[in-house]
């Protein structure tokens, strides 16, 4: 997993309450086996008709390409648990979700795969959205100082302090873990024969 430390780029507005992990990714895009190549599906129902034609949505917008952060309403990945939501988001090239509140689910999905889930009061949110109608609009996220700039505005975000930590160090679970490493390898080599052990 990637460090995040500062995200800085343009923002997609999507002023919408309670998008569920379902909206984010429909359920029959989730046979891939790679972590990769969701970012295609992203808002499936809402970027195509019925018959599969693209309808008017960011994802078919040039001038929306490249955006980091995705700006949307309160309760934000809330559904289902699914990755393949997290992964679908950060396959397509956001780093941040900002919103007003999120599923829990979703955002501890996203700490694990280093997408940065900022929750902002609405009426914060409301000017970000305001702002990202325009697509050259430049929001800065800084994860060190847990801030959030854009133009005149500046407001600070809440994280907890060992989330933020790893998120620095760019450590999900596994990587946590393996750096007890060399604790793990000194109690495996103290451990009786005869007891399991792991296999290299």
């Amino acid at each position: 997993m990637r460090p995040v430390n500062v995200i800085q780029g343009a923002m997609v507005p999507l002023p919408r309450a309670d998008v569920d992990t379902d909206q984010i990714i429909p359920k029959q895009f989730l046979t891939r086996i790679e972590r990769t190549g969701y970012g295609a599906f992203l808002f499936w129902n809402w970027a195509y008709d019925d018959d599969g034609n693209p309808v008017e949505f960011f994802t078919h917008d040039p001038a929306r390409r490249g955006a980091k952060v995705l700006v949307a309403g309160p309760n934000f990945g809330c559904g289902s648990s699914r990755e393949h939501a997290v992964w679908a988001i950060q396959d397509w090239g956001f780093e941040a979700v900002v919103a007003p509140s999120f599923g829990d689910i979703f955002r501890n999905n996203s700490y694990q795969s280093g997408l940065l889930p900022v929750e902002l009061p609405e009426e914060t949110v409301n000017r970000l959205i305001e702002a990202a109608a325009d697509p050259n609009t430049i929001v800065t996220i800084d994860l060190e100082t847990q801030t959030v700039r854009c133009g005149d505005l500046e407001a600070s975000f809440d994280i907890d302090p060992s989330v933020k930590d790893r998120l620095l160090k760019g450590l999900d679970a596994i990587g946590l873990t393996l750096e007890h490493e060399d604790a793990i390898e000194a109690y495996e080599a103290r451990r009786p024969e005869w007891l399991p052990r792991s296999v290299a």
